[in-house]
């Protein structure tokens, strides 16, 4: 499945190649997404800025007559207590053959770190081989059937062993089998995330997420 089609399913349309920033009205932004909870501003642009931003249907109008996104977007969504946020968006389109350093085991299952949980499904986890512990892990935000998200972390004493990028490449492969885009998101001062995002076969081409948050998060 190829990029467009995820994006066009996951924010409401995309035009191909885009041309500008283009506001769209999507009945996605009032559903439950991968967490129950709506994403009601999601947006992903190209290098040259061009793309789509996506809202609930009714705000769309109110949303284009803004001068300025980046300010203006909480209000008119009635989030006043939000701030518009820009991160990287990469997409692999490649298996990258790293060895494996993980088995699937279901989110609600013993001895899983809490942030793991709500992904649902099956987690990608790490195990100390003696003790079973938790080292590290993957959850998927599966956002839809051509589109999945990877997230991971690793405990701080597994650090520096190369486990996250085996992680990530280990489920990008799994998501390529299945026929859907692996998808890894971060914040642009996430160094670290970023390192692991490009050893396990996420380039950064300059593209970018953007939505809506409430810092720190609650």
């Amino acid at each position: 499945m190829s990029l467009p089609d995820f994006l066009a399913a996951w924010l409401g349309a995309w035009p191909e190649p885009p041309a500008d920033l283009t506001i769209v009205g999507s009945e996605e932004r009032t559903k439950p997404a991968w967490d129950g909870r709506p994403t009601v501003a999601l947006g992903v642009t190209d290098t040259l800025g061009r793309g789509v931003i996506s809202v609930p249907p009714d705000r769309v109008n109110a949303v284009r007559a803004l001068d300025d996104l980046t300010k203006g977007l909480p209000q008119a969504l009635g989030l006043p207590d939000h701030v518009w946020f820009t991160g990287v968006f990469r997409w692999a389109t490649h298996r990258v053959d790293l060895p494996e350093a993980g088995t699937w085991e279901p989110a609600d299952g013993p001895r899983l770190p809490d942030w793991l949980r709500p992904f649902g499904g099956d987690v990608l986890v790490t195990r100390d081989p003696a003790s079973g512990d938790y080292l590290a892990g993957v959850g998927l935000k599966r956002h839809n059937a051509l589109g999945i998200e990877i997230s991971v972390g690793t405990e701080p004493a597994a650090r520096g062993k190369g486990l996250a990028r085996r992680l990530v490449a280990q489920a990008a492969r799994d998501i390529l089998d299945r026929g859907a885009v692996p998808i890894y998101l971060h914040d642009p001062a996430n160094t670290a995330s970023a390192h692991v995002a490009e050893a396990s076969g996420f380039p950064d081409l300059g593209w970018h997420v953007h939505g809506l948050g409430r810092f720190p998060r609650t």
